[in-house]
């Protein structure tokens, strides 16, 4: 049965379920950076950073130590196949004008998010997220937009007044953006069965 989201209600639960892990969110991140450097904890914590929308989708309030999970390490080769095959469908089609390949990267955009919580392989996951996001491009392209363009106007005026708000202004958009991703997947996936592997 296809889904079908609702604009408004996507950006409204984008800022409130960004908002409510706004300081989970801040601590993961600074917990990234400082592990960065160290060779193998950072894949795993890059693949957390990139998948935190799955659990915040589920409506708790999540650990910044979620990304020290070990779940993370168990799905490291396909999340890397799913992100490669993802990149080499997608770059082909921004060479036609750009609008294929934006439909494509929303059509895929929650393939890793399934690999890692539901323990999708790569192309079963690409397949599936084209099928579930399949009738709600509009509705996440605009809510993408909405709040791309916001920002970016925001962070130009406060950066015009006094630089040091810009930065503010990005570090509160952060979880919002993942909130909006989080909203989608949740509202789309949410009932996917997991694969036991």
């Amino acid at each position: 049965m296809e889904k079908k989201l609702d604009f408004g209600q996507l950006l409204l639960n984008a800022v409130s379920l960004g908002l409510k892990n706004f300081p989970s969110l801040l601590g993961c991140l600074v917990l990234w950076i400082l592990t960065i450097w160290i060779p193998y904890v950072n894949v795993g914590t890059t693949i957390a950073i990139v998948t935190l929308p799955a659990a915040i989708s589920k409506g708790k309030i999540i650990s910044p130590l979620e990304i020290f999970d070990k779940k993370y390490y168990k799905f490291m080769g396909e999340f890397f196949l799913v992100s490669g095959l993802r990149t080499l469908i997608i770059f082909p089609a921004m060479l036609f004008l750009i609008v294929p390949g934006i439909v494509l990267s929303i059509a895929y955009s929650l393939s890793t998010l399934l690999v890692v919580d539901k323990g999708k392989g790569a192309s079963e996951a690409l397949k599936l997220s084209n099928n579930l996001t399949y009738g709600n491009k509009w509705a996440i392209f605009l809510a993408q937009l909405v709040i791309g363009v916001s920002v970016l106007i925001v962070y130009s005026l406060l950066t015009w007044l006094w630089s040091p708000l810009g930065f503010i202004v990005l570090i509160f958009a952060m979880p919002i953006v993942l909130g909006l991703i989080a909203n989608i997947y949740g509202q789309l996936a949410g009932d996917v069965p997991e694969e036991h592997i």
